[in-house]
């Protein structure tokens, strides 16, 4: 057998049938066939020859290759020295040092030494294309049995290195003082400690064609070699891409109410191919408990979505003292979305949210107050269908909706409300193929709705209170629209829209002067009402340049100015004639008109007689101002870019013929870093007041143009690209760290440096109304939130809202969150807020791997729609 070859068939023929000559105390006969190696570690004392059944045959050719080799006839040993390999069937051993036993069937594989006799290089084995690495083997080629010594065994993204591994069969190991990590830097063998292990004593690892579990015993987690109290009774680890079972990690913390908790501790569970099972579950050390069992659905290119339920008691205090109370919530949510690649022509979606009406008050949820959910006041809810036809130009959408106010109680129920659409068209076909003048551009937008709905008490759905209160509703809108240039600098524009309802109540409304209330009584029938309004409009584009000299920094400013004055009528449905309006007498006997359709699905028609010139002027301000970064030259700087004034003159209104002046403005600075919008009402009327009192009487004075409400809100989102283009750390510093701190750079001083992006997002409102008041009302807010790298590692991020006017911090959020490469430690905190004052502590393992067995988040199919 040469040293740098293979033996060739007929040596190994030769050889093996002289060897079974000699053999006294064997009966079994070895073919000339080649010999191969298998794939786990085992030392040579393990294996006892007796266990073999020898009379079977060997399966394959065993194959040797190495640098030196030796063959002891009368002992029936080969010796393989330095590049040393085996090859049987579809294992293949490599190692420094190989023994193969031909009268016990054994092969002994040691990985290179060191001068102190540490092994440096391991015996690396493959099998099937799976690689093993150990210090060293006993392999049995005909039982396939083996035994190993600190093996290393990768599977999937994770790897298990154990002192001791048999391995019973090709399906079946077993390993001792098992320790599995993800460390990325571990496999990689950057480093050769992991961060972070999962060990357990006893491990017994099943392999499958598709996919492979390890089964342990006991499991305790490790960070940096540092016990930590988190251990598992028992764990199944699934290596496979597919879905499986697995423990759902919490996080833990305290709250002020309710005391230390586990938040989110539960349990996954794949149903099939296209459901899944999640069973959270909330628990609090002062007695507060909550459920969250979700199922989540997904079918490829068709659909996807989740049923949530939540129900739990929330505890606070202790019973029998004063301050204590018990309650309870629930919550029923699904999620519905379709892929828009299933149906062109149909198309389903549901958005359900039902809760308690106390639910986010008395929530044991932690994560909706990290979120801010805590302070909702209301929630909504909604499932809809879209229909379209292929040749019809109709649409029909459908919704049912429910809306829950937590301030007053009350449900707004509709359900169904559904609408036809009829496509925009024409009435006038041209003659040219091109629409000029009035009757060609006539087109008309017509629908038909139809509602049922009903806001009432929470505890009242579905009763006969309910179904008294119910209201249905049909509604049949017409718009005709139409326009035409105008002297070749202005568009005239007509139009007039049509507006036909039904309804199945009137009200019938009297005073009682026993109760002294005003009674409102709801007539079963069905009657209805038309209304109608005309418009004309007049508009042009006004153009206006200042030009400076060419040395200013300032190079231009352009005004543009977009004009319009219109003329509207409607008559006043009011009138006795329509049929729309009664009357009824008051407490001082005066005669007091309402009308029939108040407080109905579709609203009432309008009163007093509408024959208004209307104006609008749209302003957009913007310069031209020398910059070095523009290719240009010149970079444009927005000013204003949307300046509204508006405005009307009613000449049929008995008074205050002038309507508010309205101004709207929108505007964005610093590169579009500061935005910036703002409202305005100006009351063209003087309102007088009396000495020593506060409300005011507003005259017919013209002139005055008080402010009547103003509101501005502001927002800039910051980051540290504002601060413009930075160094980057890699091109300007040679140094690099190593292993764990290999994204830091560092200078001829030795100062570690590195990338630090952080954001910082600052939103303002503030509101006056004054109304009649002589002074008014005011609001005034100020809201920060952002996140900073203080190292690679480390993240901060938290938000904060801040009341001007009261001086209180209504909600603040900090939280922290460290890298630790295999896993995240994150921790949330809220320090104010009363009882929702919360800490939470959570620590997740990344890897895609461990995502069912220890989940890292809640997770079910990937890319699905996301979980409330």
């Amino acid at each position: 057998m040469g040293s740098n070859g293979f033996k060739n068939t007929l040596h190994i023929l030769i050889f093996l049938i002289f060897n079974s000559f000699l053999a006294q105390n064997t009966k079994q006969t070895v073919k000339g066939k080649k010999v191969v190696s298998d794939t786990i570690a085992v030392k040579t004392d393990s294996i006892k020859s007796d266990s073999l059944l020898k009379t079977e045959k060997i399966a394959d050719v065993v194959k040797t290759k190495a640098d030196n080799n030796k063959s002891d006839v009368p002992k029936k040993m080969t010796i393989l020295n330095k590049n040393a390999t085996v090859v049987y069937q579809d294992t293949q051993i490599d190692a420094d040092y190989i023994s193969i036993d031909w009268d016990k069937n054994q092969i002994f594989a040691r990985g290179k030494l060191n001068d102190k006799g540490k092994i440096v290089s391991p015996v690396i084995t493959t099998q099937g294309g799976k690689k093993y690495e150990t210090e060293s083997l006993n392999y049995n080629y005909k039982t396939n049995k083996a035994i190993a010594y600190n093996t290393r065994t990768e599977e999937s993204e994770g790897a298990i290195v154990a002192s001791k591994t048999k391995k019973a069969n090709d399906s079946i190991y077993y390993l001792r003082q098992g320790k599995y990590t993800t460390d990325e830097y571990f496999l990689k063998k950057k480093d050769s400690m992991s961060d972070y292990y999962l060990l357990a004593p006893k491990i017994k690892m099943i392999k499958g064609k598709e996919s492979s579990r390890v089964i342990t015993g006991p499991v305790q987690m490790y960070i940096e070699n540092v016990p930590t109290p988190l251990v598992l009774p028992f764990a199944i680890l699934p290596f496979s891409e597919k879905r499986s079972a697995g423990i759902l990690i919490p996080s833990f913390g305290e709250r002020e109410d309710v005391g230390f908790f586990l938040n989110g501790l539960g349990y996954y569970q794949p149903i099939g191919e296209h459901f899944d099972l999640k069973i959270l579950s909330d628990i609090y050390t002062k007695g507060s408990w909550n459920l969250r069992p979700e199922i989540g659905y997904k079918k490829n290119y068709r659909y996807t979505g989740n049923f949530i339920a939540e129900f739990g008691s929330r505890i606070v205090g202790i019973k029998g003292l004063d301050g204590y109370s018990q309650s309870s919530t629930y919550r029923i949510g699904w999620r519905h979305s379709q892929d828009t690649k299933a149906n062109p022509y149909f198309n389903f979606s549901a958005s359900v949210d039902i809760v308690s009406t106390k639910f986010y008050n008395n929530t044991l949820n932690n994560n909706y107050i990290f979120q801010g959910n805590a302070l909702n006041t209301q929630q909504s809810s909604s499932v809809s269908f879209t229909k379209r036809f292929l040749n019809l130009p109709v649409t029909i959408n459908g919704t049912a909706s429910y809306s829950q106010n937590f301030a007053t109680g009350l449900v707004d129920l509709r359900l169904p409300q559904l609408t036809v659409n009829v496509n925009q068209f024409y009435l006038f076909k041209p003659k040219t193929g091109v629409r000029t003048g009035l009757l060609e551009n006539i087109n008309v937008n017509t629908n038909l709705s139809f509602t049922n709905s009903v806001n009432a008490k929470q505890d009242e759905l579905f009763t006969k209170s309910m179904f008294d209160k119910m209201q249905t509703g049909l509604q049949n809108t017409i718009g005709l629209t139409t326009n035409t240039p105008l002297f070749k600098y202005f568009t005239f524009s007509l139009s007039a829209n049509v507006n036909n309802v039904m309804t199945t109540k009137t009200l019938d409304r009297n005073y009682n002067p026993v109760t002294d209330k005003i009674d409102n009584n709801y007539k079963k029938n069905i009657s209805g009402f038309s209304t109608f309004t005309t418009s004309a409009s007049l508009q042009t584009v006004l153009y206006g340049m200042l030009k400076f000299n060419k040395n200013s920094k300032v190079q231009a400013i352009r005004h543009m100015v977009t004009p319009s004055i219109s003329f509207n009528y409607a008559p006043d449905f009011s009138a006795q004639s329509w049929g729309y309006y009664n009357d009824y007498y008051d407490r001082t006997g005066m005669l007091v008109p309402y009308s029939i359709f108040e407080g109905g699905i579709y609203g009432s028609p309008g009163t007093g007689l509408t024959q208004s010139v209307g104006f609008n002027i749209n302003n957009s301000l913007e310069m031209k101002v020398k910059s070095k970064k523009d290719s240009t030259g010149v970079e444009k700087v927005k000013i204003f870019e949307n300046l509204n004034i508006s405005g009307n003159y009613n000449f049929a209104a008995p008074k205050y013929k002038w309507s508010m002046i309205n101004i709207n403005t929108q505007s964005s600075f610093f590169k579009n870093k500061l935005n910036v919008n703002m409202s305005m009402m100006l009351d063209p009327y003087k309102t007088e007041f009396l000495p020593g009192i506060e409300q005011g009487i507003r005259t017919e004075k013209f002139g005055a143009f008080s402010i009547a409400n103003f509101n501005a809100q502001l927002s800039l989102p910051l980051s540290e690209a504002i601060l413009g283009e930075r160094k980057d750390p890699a091109k300007e510093y040679k140094t690099k760290g190593e292993i764990r701190y290999e994204n830091y750079y560092f200078d001829d001083n030795y100062y570690a440096r590195f990338k630090q992006p952080w954001t910082l997002n600052v939103n303002a409102q503030y509101s006056y109304n004054k109304g009649l008041t002589r002074t008014g009302t005011k609001t005034f807010s100020v809201g920060l939130d952002g996140s900073i790298k203080l190292t690679p590692y480390w993240n901060i991020n938290g938000s904060t809202y801040y009341d001007v006017v009261t001086g209180k911090l209504a909600y603040t959020r900090i939280g922290f969150s460290r890298d630790q490469r295999s896993f995240t430690i994150n921790f949330n905190w809220v320090p104010t807020g009363g009882p929702y004052k919360v800490y939470d502590f959570f620590i997740g393992i990344k890897a895609n791997i461990l995502r069912d067995a220890v989940k890292y988040k809640s997770r079910s199919f990937p890319n699905t729609t996301s979980s409330f």
